[in-house]
């Protein structure tokens, strides 16, 4: 409502308050006065609706909670990544270590959910739509883990908006966009990770804006609360997945914006309050989530101490620290002298030579040095016998006559009596390459070209070489090229075997080896003694530090590394328009099936609103050229600073996407479809609201002031928002097959489902007019 005029005091004098003034300004006393009546209004406004948001909000959470846990206990099988994640829970529970491409939070969550349940850890989730039931496993009590963090983001996603000063039916809209929404409910509903990750993504935003209302009160307690709890929430966020980075992004873009008005002498910020202010964020924003990111893998670390199927991913130190582990079980000095079996680390072959020679002419017309192949050979068998002869003199007993790092070696071919060498011919099937061979022991033709030095990867000096966990390059002296191998086979003429050369790039990661296994040393007596203590086995210690830089390093190579194709990933392009989605589980015998995709309308209203959004931003741009100011400044800073910083973090965490080689799929979007639901709701208020409690000035003239509840809309815009609702709850429920896995359906009731021909549903009927 209106306040009443000014006051009738002023109107003897002939001054009133009007709608449309010619006034450049208003005096202080209108101003007080106005300001007084709005804060009365808006205390009775504000405890008014209070009480209907506290019903709102109730009503949004009992829904999500019934759409989240409906049927939680259908399907009774594991479903998708349920293999993956599932069994990581088990590996907390048995303490077994393991390694995945995500940071450890979530699934740490996962283990004491499982635990909690009562879970043993015996079931490994080893394929698709093995039975829960027929393995006693408490997978509801799981499930209901990450079905709890999505049901609790919609009420979040209400209060962000709330907190930003949007209507009640605004909010609720924003809500209703993730509440109704089948992708949202079908991840919720699984041992995965993405409900987990959305959720601490919206109470970062929420925490946020909380602190950013703050302003004008800083380095209060409760200012201080929500900036930790920002922080917080951002380790949360990273903690659960990779993506957590792109909310680090949103509100790093957000934070700098901040802090260059704080720098801005005209509003008389002086530097120390600058510096303040910045030193603030740096705690609360970088320092805080870094030690509470780092704790995450401080408990991984300590929950799993015992070797598991993760060994072979980290480096040797790393798995001397795990009980059990092969290398710390297994591990020996290599000796002089000792006869030795190397592996190669990535591929797996052996060091091979045979009596076979090179051809003398290869297909291409290359010339060979026709000298003894060498290859990668994937069978253990006497050929793969070698010396290691010293080159320098050695003491007749002790450790001087150990091998360690950076020492130079030959290598004498057991069974044919040659070492092992490399010269300036190029190999096989690699021309930029050297070709490995060997020369005879007595005479070597070149006594250079057959020393190498054996380099340790991370060795120290005087580290001790060792089977198992002595991880190393041999890099040929003269011309500095390391030994390496590929999987390309070679011809009949060398058993198609594979090709051993000498790679330029000595430093090459897939340049490594490892002994497998010692077979005997000169002295046999003092091998005996060697090869039959006992040891304690006791796990070696390792700085956290460097487990946890390893770790890291070692996710984000694999992470990159996922690039081998999958029937149901899809291009970024697709993922706003729901073009297509992906097959989690089927049964064939009553024809189920659930099928990830997310609720048609609401994506598309999504879509709209943001493409609405930058419409309304490049027109209100355009008109400013021009003189022309069609927004209002209070209302226009709202879009740039509320709705913008929700748009913001939608770029950032769907663009990077487009960035990315990796295996991609739909599910990477809901943290994007996150904040277009909130951007949603923004654009929808600016189309459909009817006043502003600001005074709204266009080239200096006050137009219009009405001390009304913000974002109100009209009945109009109140029907468009009951009419989206209940279509989208009609799609809901026409596609909640999918979305629940039952019931099942024939196959022309698949095809009604099928509202884009690139959906690629199971037990489609083959013959329709909707296409198979």
């Amino acid at each position: 409502m209106d306040p009443p005029p000014v006051g009738a005091r002023r109107r003897a004098t002939g001054q009133t308050f009007n709608t449309v003034s010619t006034r450049t300004s208003v005096s202080d006393e209108d101003e007080h006065y106005v300001s007084t009546y709005t804060q009365r209004t808006e205390f009775q406004n504000t405890v008014e609706s209070s009480r209907t948001s506290m019903l709102v909000i109730g009503a949004l959470t009992a829904l999500a909670f019934l759409t989240r846990f409906y049927k939680i206990n259908n399907p009774d099988e594991v479903v998708f990544d349920e293999v993956h994640f599932g069994k990581f829970a088990s590996y907390y529970i048995l303490g077994e270590y393991y390694f995945d491409v995500h940071p450890p939070f979530a699934k740490l969550m996962l283990g004491a959910a499982g635990w909690f349940a009562g879970f043993d850890g015996n079931f490994q989730f080893e394929n698709i739509g093995d039975s829960y039931t027929n393995n006693h496993v408490p997978y509801v009590g799981i499930r209901a883990l990450p079905a709890a963090f999505g049901a609790l983001t919609v009420p979040i996603v209400y209060a962000t908006m709330k907190e930003s000063g949007y209507s009640t039916i605004v909010s609720a809209f924003s809500a209703i966009l993730i509440l109704l929404d089948n992708a949202h409910i079908a991840q919720s509903r699984l041992i995965l990770l993405d409900a987990q990750l959305v959720f601490f993504i919206a109470l970062t935003i929420y925490a946020y804006i909380r602190f950013r209302k703050l302003r004008y009160q800083e380095f209060t307690s409760e200012w201080w609360t929500w900036l930790a709890l920002t922080g917080v929430f951002l380790a949360c966020s990273l903690g659960s997945k990779m993506v957590g980075l792109f909310t680090f992004f949103t509100i790093g873009t957000a934070v700098a914006v901040d802090l260059w008005d704080l720098l801005d002498i005209k509003k008389g910020h002086t530097m120390e309050h600058f510096t303040r202010h910045f030193l603030a964020r740096a705690v609360g924003l970088i320092i805080l989530p870094a030690v509470i990111y780092l704790s995450f893998f401080w408990v991984h670390f300590a929950t799993l101490p015992k070797s598991g199927s993760g060994d072979n991913f980290m480096g040797p130190a790393f798995q001397e620290t795990l009980k059990g582990n092969e290398m710390l079980l297994n591990s020996q000095e290599i000796r002089y002298y000792d006869v030795v079996i190397m592996k190669h680390k990535e591929t797996k072959v052996y060091l091979h030579s045979h009596e076979e020679r090179y051809p003398l002419k290869y297909e291409d017309g290359r010339i060979s040095s026709q000298g003894q192949q060498v290859t990668g050979y994937g069978h253990n068998d006497t050929n793969n016998y070698w010396q290691i002869i010293p080159t320098k003199a050695l003491p007749a007993t002790g450790r001087g006559r150990a091998v360690n790092h950076d020492d130079v070696i030959q290598l004498l071919h057991v069974s044919t009596q040659t070492l092992l060498s490399t010269h300036d011919v190029a190999s096989p099937l690699m021309p930029t390459n050297q070709e490995f061979t060997t020369q005879p022991k007595d005479n070597p033709t070149n006594y250079n070209d057959t020393l190498f030095q054996m380099h340790l990867i991370d060795g120290n000096p005087g580290q001790l070489w060792k089977t198992k966990s002595g991880y190393f390059r041999l890099i040929h002296v003269p011309t500095r090229v390391s030994m390496w191998t590929h999987t390309k086979a070679l011809p009949d003429w060398a058993f198609k075997q594979q090709e051993i050369n000498g790679n330029k790039n000595a430093l090459d990661k897939t340049a490594t080896w490892f002994v497998e296994q010692i077979l005997s040393g000169e002295d046999e007596e003092e091998f005996q003694a060697r090869t039959s203590l006992i040891k304690a086995a006791e796990p070696k210690k390792m700085n956290f530090f460097k487990k946890f830089y390893q770790l890291q390093m070692l996710m984000l190579q694999h992470n990159a590394g996922l690039t081998a194709s999958h029937p149901y990933a899809s291009n970024p392009i697709n993922w706003p328009f729901l073009i297509s989605g992906i097959s989690f589980w089927t049964d064939a015998k009553d024809q189920r099936q659930i099928y990830l995709i997310g609720n048609i309308i609401g994506w598309w209203a999504c879509t709209i609103a943001l493409s609405v959004y930058v419409g309304i931003l490049g027109a209100d741009l355009l008109a400013r050229r021009r003189d022309i100011q069609p927004i209002p400044d209070p209302v226009r800073n709202r879009l740039w600073n509320n709705a913008g910083l929700f748009v913001i973090g939608w770029a950032y965490h769907y663009f990077p996407f487009f960035l990315m080689n990796r295996q991609l799929f739909i599910h990477h979007y809901l943290p994007a479809h996150l904040f277009s639901a909130l951007a949603a709701g923004a654009v929808l208020n600016f189309i459909a609201s009817e006043s502003v409690n600001y005074p709204i000035s266009i080239r200096g003239r006050l137009t219009r002031l009405r001390p009304t509840q913000y974002s109100d809309i009209g009945p109009k815009a109140l029907a468009a928002v009951v009419g989206l609702t209940i279509a989208m709850i009609g799609m809901l429920i026409f596609i909640s097959p999918l979305t629940y896995g039952t019931p099942g359906l024939d196959g022309e009731s698949v095809n009604r489902r099928r509202i884009l021909n690139t959906w690629t549903l199971h037990f489609a009927a083959k013959k329709t007019d909707y296409g198979a």
